[in-house]
């Protein structure tokens, strides 16, 4: 089922289309999708390898362009903008969390968290400096601030890139594997930090994954296969999850 109305939509794609390559060589990525993303919902994106839910995720947070088709970020068309006014975009209303976490290797754990408002070019307000604060001691990161990257376990890391991610306090969130690098127990913890800021915090997130545990913790799954929506379901237990990939890996 795919989602027709606008009402409350943080991002949202139409008939979107993606290929790669002419003629005989032609890959499609993506083949008239139509999805949008609830304002204040935890979404994971599942589907077999090579399934387009990267390719997906990548377009609707500004990072690639589409072949055909229109995305906006809220009521905002980002099909067509210019390479500028898309870093300006991103920067101000969308925030990453990567499997890689991404963190700048010289800077300790306040100054990548703080790295967004450098790189916009301004100051935490107070209402974001309390918020920063609130969420160093939620994430547990009150006695690591003067580390950097490369003295903090792998849970430590994806903690702070979330930090980094919320602080600013963007429309969407976009996860790409953020339990990818992580043991069992710590991706629990991760994700049920994501989970809290949606539940505590109206923030909205949208997670790339092909772990049935990671997308169970989600408000909603959507799988893709072959380029398509194939289902967009309610949440899900991770049994019924792992089942149902791998009918469509069997399948592909």
């Amino acid at each position: 089922m795919t989602t027709t109305t606008t009402r409350g939509f943080v991002a949202r794609v139409t008939d979107l289309a993606k290929s790669y390559g002419e003629g005989a060589s032609r890959v499609v990525a993506l083949d008239g999708v139509t999805l949008g993303l609830r304002e204040g919902e935890f979404t994971a994106i599942m589907g077999p390898s090579g399934s387009g839910k990267s390719t997906l995720m990548h377009i609707m947070a500004g990072l690639d362009s589409p072949t055909s088709g229109r995305a906006f970020v809220g009521d905002t068309e980002i099909t067509g903008m210019s390479d500028a006014e898309l870093t300006v975009l991103r920067r101000r209303r969308i925030g990453f969390v990567f499997q890689a976490f991404n963190l700048v290797p010289t800077l300790d754990v306040r100054a990548n968290i703080l790295l967004p408002f450098d790189l916009d070019g301004r100051r935490p307000t107070a209402d974001d400096s309390r918020r920063i604060e609130q969420l160093i001691d939620a994430l547990g990161l009150r006695q690591r601030l003067t580390h950097r990257p490369h003295e903090l376990s792998g849970g430590q890391q994806q903690r702070v890139a979330i930090a980094r991610a919320l602080a600013t306090r963007p429309d969407l969130i976009f996860a790409d594997e953020p339990t990818g690098n992580l043991d069992s127990r710590t991706s629990r913890e991760v994700l049920g930090i994501l989970a809290a800021s949606v539940r505590e915090s109206g923030q909205s997130i949208a997670m790339v994954t092909h772990d049935p545990v990671a997308a169970s913790h989600a408000d909603r799954i959507v799988f893709l296969a072959d380029g398509s929506v194939v289902e967009d379901t309610g949440r899900m237990a991770a049994a019924d999850v792992a089942t149902r990939m791998l009918a469509m890996e069997t399948v592909a």
